[in-house]
Order: C-alpha cells, then structure tokens, then sequence
C-alpha cells in the first residue's frame, strides 16, 4: 500500500509519500513541501496547492490520502484558512479516486510516540525511526505529512 500523508496549511503545506508492504521496511518515495507566498490572495494560494498535489499524487501514485484533522482551540482566522487547504489537499485526493482517511493530531501523537502530547522533535524522531532515515524529516510540516502516513498503515494493519 502506497499512503500519501498530508500535513495541511496555506502558507506551508506538507507531503509525505510511503511504500508499506508486508513483511518489508517501509520505503519512502517522496516528501517535502508546497509553499504558497504570503500576501498572495487565498484563491491563487489554493489553485497551486490543488496544483502542486495533483502533479505530486500524479507522480508518485499513492493508493490512499492520510491527512490530518484540523483541532485549533485558540485563533479562528488561522482554523478558516487551514481548513481551505485541506479541502483543496482532500479534493486533489478525491479527483485521484483515492480513499481519504483523516486522522486527529492526538490520534498521530499518541500512535507514534505513545504520548498524546508529544512535541515537533519528538515526532521527527519517531518518524526517522520509523523510516530508518540518517536524519529527522525537516520542516516539521514535512515530519507531521509522514507521521499521518505512518499512522494510518499502523492504524490499518490493527483492524
């Protein structure tokens, strides 16, 4: 299973790509992230996201989307803006025929580390674990998209 994990935001929007197979190591395919100028007016910020995750999802060919569910507590503005990306990132996955999973940040926490409220190191660490890479996943954003990846394949292989 190839699992294409999102780390929604406008300004920074992060992408994980995963090969899971059985009995295998996870494989990473690609990641990174898509940036978007601020100052830029939303509906041109969401068009090159749509844009850059389509071209991604064309190119690596994922069979799922994993992406994160949005949990802001504190400023409304920033939880719109969020939630636009992640529609734009979830219909880049529809129009792919992908099958879209989400999950809560305290879901991905508590799946990689065990702790519900682990930090951005601590998740970077985990993931590079997971992936056996030489170096953590930079930026966090970058880090969070694999953690989705990982959580749904360690969250699908229990059912």
């Amino acid at each position: 299973m190839r699992v294409i994990g999102i780390d929604p935001g406008t300004g920074i929007l992060g992408f994980g790509v995963i090969d899971f197979a059985s009995g295998k190591p996870p494989k990473l395919i690609d990641a990174g992230i898509v940036t978007t100028p601020a100052g830029t007016p939303l509906e041109e910020r969401l068009v090159d996201i749509f844009d850059s995750l389509t071209e991604v999802i064309t190119t690596t060919k994922p069979d799922v989307m994993s992406i994160e569910k949005l949990f802001f507590a504190q400023n409304i503005t920033t939880a719109i803006s969020v939630s636009h990306a992640r529609g734009v990132a979830m219909l880049a996955g529809a129009r792919a025929k992908l099958a879209i999973f989400e999950y809560t940040p305290l879901q991905i926490k508590q799946t990689l580390t065990g702790y519900g409220r682990a930090d951005k190191k601590q998740i970077q660490e985990m993931v590079r674990i997971h992936l056996n890479l030489k170096t953590a996943p930079r930026p966090d954003d970058c880090a969070d998209a694999l953690a989705a990846a990982i959580t749904h394949n360690l969250m699908s292989s229990q059912n």
